[in-house]
This record gives structure tokens, C-alpha cells and sequence, in this order.
């Protein structure tokens, strides 16, 4: 009898190791997998569509220079691949709450994910670019 249940342990054994192993040969992604889909990831990004809604504080000199520089750094790099919305935070109050501007000017980029803001003087090209992640860091 113990002959028995001693087999019997050593078959569930066996078969509990082979199951193990099948499952890790499945799951492990070789690295030539994750460079590519990184790449894919990538590629797609470029292609796709950005979202972004800009935050101003009434009709002054700022204001109107943070709509002409945001829109010629959009026509320029992401020309037919955006849509800019334009909340002046005096006026419209619903929309304020949903991104927590706190200070304006502000761009929020919705899509793609993940959500970025860009906070302040939209005359510098560079911060614009590198907060909608459209250059890197350097």
C-alpha cells in the first residue's frame, strides 16, 4: 500500500514539474519579442492622433501668444495628426475641475496617454516639445 501511494506521489510530481515548465516556456518573451513590440509601440505613437486642450486666462497679450505658439508647434510637428482645444478659464468654468489647472497658461495632453501638462510661457519651443514628449530630454 505505501508502494502504491509512494508511485502515485511521484507521477503527481512528475506531472506538476512538467506543467511548470510548459507554462514558463509560454509565458517567457525572448528579448527580440519586447524590441519589437516596443518598436510597434512606438510606431504608433507617431502615427497616432493627439488630444490636447489648452488653458488660457481671458483675452490678453499672453493668452493670444500661448493659441499662436501652440498652434505652429502642432502645425509643425504634428501637422493633420491633432486637435487643440482652446478653454479660457474665465469663461468656462465646467472644464477646469476635469484637468486641475491651476495656473494659465497650461496644455494638457489628453492622447496618447499618459497625461502630460505644460505649464507656463509657451514661447519656449523646447519645453513645449519635450512636455508633449514630441522630442527627449537632453
Amino acid at each position: 500500500m505505501a508502494t502504491a501511494h509512494a508511485q502515485k506521489k511521484a507521477t503527481v510530481k512528475t506531472a506538476t514539474k512538467a506543467a511548470v515548465k510548459n507554462t514558463a516556456k509560454t509565458t517567457t518573451k525572448t528579448k527580440g519579442d519586447v524590441t519589437s513590440e516596443y518598436e510597434a509601440a512606438l510606431e504608433q505613437q507617431k502615427s497616432g492622433k493627439y488630444v490636447l486642450r489648452l488653458y488660457i486666462a481671458g483675452n490678453n497679450l499672453r493668452s493670444q501668444r500661448a493659441v499662436e505658439n501652440v498652434q505652429k508647434i502642432c502645425e509643425e510637428y504634428l501637422k493633420g495628426r491633432y486637435t487643440l482645444e482652446v478653454v479660457d478659464i474665465y469663461q468656462d468654468h465646467s472644464r477646469n475641475p476635469v484637468d486641475l489647472v491651476l495656473a494659465a497658461p497650461t496644455l494638457v495632453r489628453k492622447l496618447p496617454l499618459p497625461l502630460r501638462r505644460v505649464i507656463g510661457d509657451m514661447t519656449r519651443k523646447e519645453k513645449v516639445l519635450v512636455g508633449l514628449d514630441l522630442v527627449s530630454r537632453t
